[in-house]
């Protein structure tokens, strides 16, 4: 059998042949730089307001914790809502939240607390937003351009990465922190009126009629997540890379002023490096181009992020830093492209939204736990020893996933996907 193709660029050049991906694509580019540049205001804030770790860990933790609770409940909400609809509900409240947070700023009212409250309310419509919108991909492009579609939707997140972050860092240096979140807010506003004229397949743009609650129809998810010969080992090894290592992206502030020294210039310039080197790790994901291997790619880019993560809590060099933050972006974007797309083409269509908010779930949850952790930790112990305690047990984390490798991609590296 054939193995199914993950892209090429003449695949993304398919996947942009419609009016209907063009849409998609320019509100996810739109949206999420005017996010980078909001994130990477807010979390200077948060450190100008506080000069602690671990309330830079609890403002991120309030962003991603609410996965937890959410994302199952969300993945069975875009499985059994018109998914435009609820997509443009949740960009309505994430542009409502940068107005909010912007009215505090210029009041002078802005208090950490008052942020960690808002980012609660922020993870929430994120959580609901992720299964959604990607559930829409199939309704959109064939089945046979589906993983280069997923592959392009990871390049535009990263080149929004990059850009979001460089003009973040010029706009806080220069003007200060309330540009970034009117650029964000504009952002999305457009993005929630442009989503609505998307012409999308019905038969995807609504997974199915509803069939029990919304709660059971979770619960249903999760178990055909579990059932599944090779899913659970992969969410596993990407929860423990999730929580111990990309937890430190998310925290940088702390990081680049404790190790390196820098201000908020020091903060876009590593933000940039990582988002740039993941633009090229996405390429390279792109350019395996097939399904065959991704397992072991995904297992291999999650070693790869734990060691850079490692040299880049363990130099004392901002130059070093610098290029293992690429390291970083690079080995962290390889192994979500190669996860997400093994799940995207071996989940079954009408599961597809619960499936991904589980993956949705580990990727914004683990970093959040991870954050919190290494934050109250680093008030006792400085910063270096947690994250390096954390990566040595990524790492055995690691060589376990490779001795599962042959039964993951078993399970995973198939042409069609399981009724």
């Amino acid at each position: 059998m054939r193995a199914l193709r993950i892209g090429s660029l003449a695949g993304i050049g398919r996947v942009l042949a419609t009016r209907d991906t063009w849409v998609f694509y320019g509100c996810s580019l739109g949206s999420w730089t005017g996010q980078w540049v909001q994130k990477i205001a807010t979390d200077w804030l948060a450190w100008q307001l506080t000069h602690s770790p671990a309330w830079v860990g609890i403002v991120a933790f309030c962003n991603l914790a609410p996965s937890v609770i959410a994302s199952p409940l969300a993945g069975a909400a875009a499985d059994r809502m018109d998914r435009v609809r609820l997509t443009v509900l949740t960009q309505l409240v994430t542009a409502a939240h940068a107005a909010a947070l912007a009215t505090l700023v210029l009041t002078g009212t802005i208090r950490v607390e008052l942020m960690a409250s808002l980012e609660v309310v922020l993870g929430t419509a994120q959580a609901f937003s992720a299964p959604a919108r990607q559930s829409l991909l199939p309704g959109l492009v064939s089945r046979a351009d589906l993983p280069a579609a997923v592959a392009l939707n990871s390049l535009c997140f990263n080149l929004a990465r990059s850009v979001g972050p460089a003009i973040g860092g010029v706009l806080v240096a220069l003007i200060g922190v309330l540009p970034c979140l009117l650029v964000n807010m504009v952002a999305f506003f457009t993005a929630s009126a442009t989503m609505r004229t998307l012409r999308v397949d019905p038969r995807h743009r609504r997974g199915h009629a509803p069939t029990a609650s919304i709660t059971r129809e979770a619960m249903e998810g999760v178990a055909y997540a579990v059932r599944h010969p090779a899913m659970g080992p992969l969410f596993l090894f990407a929860c423990v890379i999730a929580m111990l290592v990309q937890a430190v992206p998310q925290t940088l502030p702390p990081f680049v002023d404790r190790l390196y020294h820098r201000g908020p210039e020091g903060l876009a310039t590593l933000s940039t490096a990582i988002g740039m080197a993941a633009l090229v790790g996405g390429l390279m994901v792109v350019a395996h181009g097939r399904l065959t291997g991704l397992c072991r790619l995904a297992i291999g880019a999650g070693t790869a992020l734990t060691l850079a993560t490692v040299g880049f809590v363990a130099t004392g060099s901002f130059a070093f830093a610098i290029l293992c933050a690429g390291a970083m972006g690079m080995a962290g974007t390889m192994h979500t492209i190669s996860a997400q797309s093994l799940l995207q083409s071996s989940t079954a269509g009408v599961m597809l939204g619960r499936v991904l908010s589980l993956w949705q779930l580990i990727t914004r949850a683990g970093p959040a736990v991870g954050a919190l952790l290494y934050g109250v930790l680093a008030e006792w112990v400085g910063l270096r020893v947690p994250v390096l305690a954390g990566a040595c047990v990524a790492l055995a984390a690691c060589v376990w996933a490779f001795r599962m490798a042959p039964a993951m991609a078993r399970g995973l590296e198939r042409s069609a996907p399981p009724a």
